[in-house]
């Protein structure tokens, strides 16, 4: 085995499931802290109002990055399967049409993100008086766009082929550089939310370029990147698009949802986003350490997939299954005790602390049950069944959720009622993951 990579086709699942999960829990975490440094900086040093303004665009920014950041996954899934197949040639082709989509993503992404901030915050009914930060705020972001889906799609090939740790180190330097530049542009330069966008966007440049080096040296000839060679392949192309574009399409509609509530909530003024947004980043960390054990069952499945071992397919989603359920009840349940304490982070005024804790109450204790789902997404995805998944969270996630809160809402208008809908969405949808995992595993194996 070498050093940074594994072989997932062969040995103890328990152990290098863990070993691998452990980096990419890591590393969504790091990318978390870009945010938290948002809206820790902002909101001790620049006011409610510009934590507000920053906090609120979340759901916004997750709405279009996540259709170009889901194609990631069929990366990850189609480069997985051909380094199980050990199929050389085309895991090359993949690697450069990965690398070409981001380009292509980024670019797209920049101009509908840059032009059209300001009517899409109009359409969430984002306050007056925090509208015109958001909107700098998320033009600003939308500048680095190219950046951060190159860096996406990188980390997407080296974790195809086992080597979670890169992607970590190379976050982690990106990371410090951000913290750096945070502190200076709004604490001693005084540039309040137009600072940490700029940060942002130099740090999410600086993993963009390392992750490039990275593959441009690659050992491994099959996976290294040669420029000259990056464009559209069709066969491999439509191979990523067939399972990536349903994985944006479902991450695209948890942030339908999601800006459906947040839009729900800006009705209730600047406290209350302030205070659904630190909590909403709280809640970040806990699916963090949860989505990794998505990430593990849909790439140690592509392999082993690809490989033909199907007894290892289905040790690897009991195992991640297992793994989930531990991480997500320890993650969730600490959010909820430490909650007050993690708020103040974040905000020393009590009002958004209060109203923080009330999404804490109703989303962390059974966030376990969210990870769950995950992992079964993940298991699907790796057996390149990934419509599927998409079809049920349009109906359990997305479309619940909007008629719990044009139906259900109305009759008590309060944040309790309307975070209620997270839990009940995540039961609902959950199961029906579950059946449709077994159904289709047992189908690919007969």
């Amino acid at each position: 085995m070498k050093f940074h990579e594994l072989n997932m086709t062969e040995g103890n699942l328990f152990k290098k499931i863990l070993i691998f999960s452990v980096p990419v829990m890591a590393s969504s975490m790091m990318q978390l802290l870009f945010n938290t440094a948002d809206m820790i900086v902002v909101g001790k040093f620049a006011g409610a109002k510009a934590l507000a303004a920053v906090s609120s665009t979340g759901p916004l920014i997750n709405l279009l990055v996540n259709l170009f950041i889901g194609l990631s996954v069929g990366v990850n899934v189609v480069v997985s399967r051909n380094i199980g197949s050990n199929k050389a040639e085309e895991t090359k082709k993949s690697v450069h049409n990965a690398i070409a989509i981001s380009l292509i993503s980024g670019v797209l992404l920049t101009v509908i993100g840059f032009f059209g901030a300001r009517s899409m915050l109009v359409l969430m009914d984002s306050p007056a008086d925090v509208i015109d930060l958001s909107s700098i705020y998320l033009k600003i972001y939308f500048l680095g766009s190219t950046f951060s889906l190159v860096y996406n799609y990188g980390a997407a090939i080296l974790r195809a082929k086992g080597d979670a740790q890169r992607p970590l180190i190379f976050l982690t330097i990106a990371w410090i550089i951000n913290i750096i530049l945070k502190l200076f542009l709004v604490v001693f330069a005084e540039l309040g939310v137009v600072g940490v966008a700029i940060a942002t966007v130099a740090s999410q440049a600086v993993s963009c370029g390392l992750v490039i080096h990275y593959l441009l040296k690659d050992e491994n000839e099959s996976t290294r990147l040669h420029l000259r060679y990056i464009r559209i392949s069709k066969e491999s192309a439509i191979e990523i698009m067939r399972v990536g574009v349903p994985a944006g399409i479902q991450s695209c509609l948890f942030a339908i949802s999601n800006a459906v509530i947040q839009s729900t909530v800006n009705s209730f003024g600047s406290i209350a986003m302030a205070g659904n947004g630190a909590a909403l980043n709280i809640e970040g960390y806990v699916y963090a350490g949860m989505n990794a054990f998505y990430h593990s069952c849909m790439t140690f499945t592509s392999q082993n997939y690809g490989a033909k071992r199907f007894d290892r397919v289905l040790r690897t989603f009991i195992i991640c299954q297992f793994y989930v359920l531990i991480a997500g009840l320890t993650l969730g349940m600490g959010a909820h005790h430490f909650g007050h304490s993690l708020l103040k982070i974040y905000s020393n005024d009590l009002s958004v602390i209060e109203a923080g804790m009330i999404r804490l109450t109703y989303a962390t204790k059974i966030y376990f049950i969210y990870g769950l789902m995950e992992v079964a997404v993940g298991g699907l995805r790796g057996l390149g069944y990934s419509t599927g998944p998409m079809l049920v969270s349009i109906c359990g996630i997305c479309i619940l959720r909007i008629l719990w809160i044009a139906m259900v809402f109305p009759l008590n208008p309060t944040l309790k009622v309307l975070y209620l809908s997270l839990p009940i969405s995540w039961v609902v949808t959950g199961i029906i993951q579950m059946i449709m995992y077994f159904a289709v595993y047992i189908k690919k194996k007969n």
